[in-house]
């Protein structure tokens, strides 16, 4: 066991030894290596960073949530011309499911807001994410209020003109201003911001902090919400407990009778859950994780070969040292672990130096950034790591057995 140790410590000052002694040689074959390592884990830890964010955002949501509409929010087989005559899910709709589907916590109805120009004295901020919801929405997504309160189901009831607004947009419009009771024009009409949400951070452009909320009965006296007017939906949340895959059959099937449709037809809107959606969010950071390692895999190659071509240089003008080495009785397993350990110290002292440069990048973008925070975890560090360290070991291997397999007397005379 002795023996072996002190193989491994002299192997590794040789290794270390030759490093030194090559230095713009040494720096040369670290950058493809580095470069490598920095692309992979630069893309895994902006990919997880981004579902963190989008994860987070999610969290106060119940994955259950139903979302009856016209349209599908993934892929579906009902051609487009046909989705599109699909009548819209009115207000009527939503009343109907409310009173007659059992087992639903909470509903609300919506309108898909567009971007709107919000005005206050002489500031205005445009495209700006107005959702014209029912009250309800407050339960369903978790909604926390920073400061005011959100309309009650008088106010939505009636569509009084009130707004509640994420934290970002009040920051942004009202600046050093108290919000709450200030009046603001969204399209073209004045309302009365009575409340402010918390912050919630993130880059989705869906994100509350960036939102407005004003009753859906508002925007319907102005809004067309027929058929070739704007989309509109029927947003429910299950009661907990409950049978999802039942409940959803009693509203389709309940839904269907409403709207007279016969056992041969096929459904006029679509039921998609949110779980559903986190699914496709899922598929899409799997896919880039992917690309990432796609993309970055070239440069590992590059990387790897660089590695190895200095290693088959460094075997050629250390012929001569090998050859020396195995006549005073060096053994084949010392040459081997001798060059295989240069190779693998090289790769994994680039590898570090791309984890390090993906660190200083992450607190970079998190700095400059306020909404949204970038993480290097342990798993992509230690994944890192271990990339390199097998790197070094693929690119090492051939060189390093070369080297141990070279005649000692031939190795002298080369050298010579």
């Amino acid at each position: 066991m002795l023996l072996y140790l002190r193989l491994f410590k002299e192997s590794f000052s040789f290794a270390i030894s030759a490093l030194r002694n090559n230095k713009l040689r040494t720096f040369l074959s670290l950058i493809g290596v580095t470069v490598g390592i920095f692309s992979i884990i630069a893309v895994l830890a902006a990919v997880d960073s981004l579902d963190q964010s989008i994860q987070s955002q999610l969290s106060g949501i119940d994955k259950n949530t139903m979302y009856v509409t016209r349209f599908s929010f993934g892929p579906t087989s009902v051609p487009r011309w046909q989705r599109e005559n699909f009548p819209q899910t009115g207000n009527d709709d939503f009343e109907f499911i409310r009173r007659n589907v059992s087992g639903i916590e909470a509903s609300a109805f919506a309108l898909f807001g567009r971007g709107q120009t919000i005005r206050y004295k002489d500031r205005t901020l445009e495209n700006i994410n107005t959702t014209p919801v029912s009250n309800e929405i407050y339960e369903i997504d978790n909604l926390k209020l920073f400061k005011g309160r959100f309309y009650n189901e008088t106010e939505s009831n009636t569509g009084a003109q009130v707004v509640v607004i994420g934290f970002n947009l009040a920051k942004n419009l009202f600046e050093n201003e108290e919000p709450v009771g200030k009046v603001v024009r969204i399209y073209g009409r004045k309302l009365t911001v009575i409340g402010v949400l918390d912050k919630y951070g993130g880059l989705n452009m869906d994100s509350p902090d960036e939102k407005a909320y004003v009753p859906a009965n508002f925007a319907r006296r102005f809004m067309n919400t027929g058929s070739k007017g704007v989309l509109t939906m029927i947003i429910i949340k299950p009661e907990k407990g409950i049978d999802i895959n039942a409940f959803e059959e009693v509203l389709r099937q309940k839904y269907r009778r409403y709207r007279g449709l016969k056992p041969d037809e096929i459904d006029n809107f679509f039921i998609n859950k949110l779980s559903g959606f986190t699914d496709i969010i899922d598929g899409i950071i799997s896919t880039m994780n992917l690309i990432g390692w796609i993309i970055s895999g070239f440069s590992l190659l590059v990387g790897g070969f660089g590695v190895a071509n200095i290693m088959f240089v460094s075997v050629k003008e250390r012929t001569n040292l090998i050859g020396i080495q195995k006549a005073m009785g060096a053994k084949n397993r010392f040459i081997l672990f001798q060059f295989l350990f240069e190779a693998v110290i090289l790769a994994v002292i680039g590898g570090l130096i791309g984890l390090f440069l993906v660190w200083i990048g992450t607190l970079i973008g998190s700095a400059m950034a306020d909404d949204f925070k970038f993480i290097l975890s342990f798993k992509n560090m230690l994944l890192g790591f271990s990339v390199s360290t097998i790197i070094g070991l693929i690119a090492g291997i051939l060189p390093a057995t070369s080297a141990a397999k070279l005649d000692p007397v031939e190795a002298i005379r080369t050298g010579f």
